[in-house]
C-alpha cells in the first residue's frame, strides 16, 4: 500500500514519547498531534487512526460523581481535555475510526461509554499502582482473559507490564468488555463486547510505548494489530471506491 497512514495521537505532556512509538514500527506512517490547545480538531478528518494518550485525571462531573473530586490531583484535571477527547472518541464512532486508548485513554473511553472511574486506586484498598518511589514506572503482572479479542493479539494468557496511575476504571461502560486485569482486580484492559463488523478499538491502562522490552507482545502486537486494522478500513474505502 503507497498511501501514508496518517494517526491522530492527543496531545499530552510526554507527547513525543507516544509520537515515537507509533511511528517505531512502519515507515509509511505520519502522525498527527491533536489536541484543544492546538485549536485543530479538523484534522482529525485526515486520520486513519487515533491514540488517546496518558495524562490528566478525568474530572468526576463526567461520570457523574462530583463528589469524588477531592480524590483527584488538584492540580492534574483538565476539562477542557476532556471533552476535547469526547469528541474525538464521537467522531471515531461515528466514523468507524481505528482507536488505541493508553491510560488515561482507557479512563476517558471509559467515561464516555457511560463507565465510572475509581478516582484513587489505594483508598479503594488496591495495591498502589503508581511511579515507584524512584520515579520509574512500576511492574505487575496482568492476566488476559483466554476467551477475548486481545489474546488472540498478544498470543498469552498472562504477561508483565508497566503501570504508573492512581485511578483506573470501575463499572464498565456500556458495550464494553474488561479483557485483562492485574491480580488485585484493577481493570488492565478493555476491548467491544460485541466487535463484530466494527471498528478496532482497544483500552488498555500500561503503556506500551515505553515498556523496557519493546519486543513484548504488550507492545509489538499491539502496535502491529492497530496499524493492521488501519490497513484494512483504508483498503476496504479504496475498494468501495473503485
Amino acid at each position: 500500500m503507497s498511501d501514508r497512514i496518517i494517526i491522530g495521537v492527543t496531545d499530552c505532556s510526554k507527547f513525543d514519547i507516544y509520537s515515537n512509538w507509533v511511528l517505531s514500527c512502519n515507515e509509511n506512517v505520519e502522525v498527527i498531534q491533536l489536541g484543544y490547545k492546538l485549536n485543530n480538531f479538523e484534522a482529525i478528518k485526515k486520520c486513519h487512526g487515533i491514540v488517546l494518550t496518558g495524562g490528566e485525571d478525568v474530572h468526576p462531573k463526567f461520570y457523574k460523581l462530583p463528589e469524588y473530586y477531592p480524590y483527584c490531583y488538584d492540580d492534574d484535571v483538565d476539562e477542557q481535555r476532556d471533552e476535547f477527547e469526547f469528541k474525538v472518541l464521537e467522531y471515531t464512532e461515528k466514523n468507524e475510526i481505528p482507536v488505541l486508548g493508553i491510560c488515561r485513554g482507557m479512563q476517558v473511553g471509559n467515561v464516555f461509554f457511560g463507565g465510572t472511574l475509581i478516582p484513587d486506586i489505594p483508598t479503594w484498598g488496591k495495591f498502589d499502582h503508581s511511579k515507584m518511589p524512584d520515579k520509574i514506572d512500576r511492574y505487575h503482572e496482568i492476566i488476559v482473559n483466554p476467551s477475548s479479542w486481545l489474546n488472540r493479539i498478544v498470543n498469552t494468557d498472562k504477561g508483565l507490564v508497566n503501570s504508573n496511575h492512581h485511578q483506573s476504571t470501575d463499572r464498565t461502560g456500556k458495550g464494553l468488555v474488561v479483557s485483562a486485569v492485574s491480580p488485585d482486580g484493577i481493570t488492565e484492559a478493555m476491548e467491544r463486547l460485541n466487535p463484530t463488523g466494527k471498528s478496532f478499538l482497544l483500552f488498555i491502562q500500561w503503556h506500551p510505548e515505553r515498556l523496557k522490552d519493546q519486543q513484548s507482545p504488550f507492545s509489538k502486537n499491539l502496535h502491529e494489530a492497530f496499524i493492521n486494522a488501519i490497513k484494512t478500513r483504508i483498503d476496504g474505502l479504496q475498494d468501495f471506491k473503485r
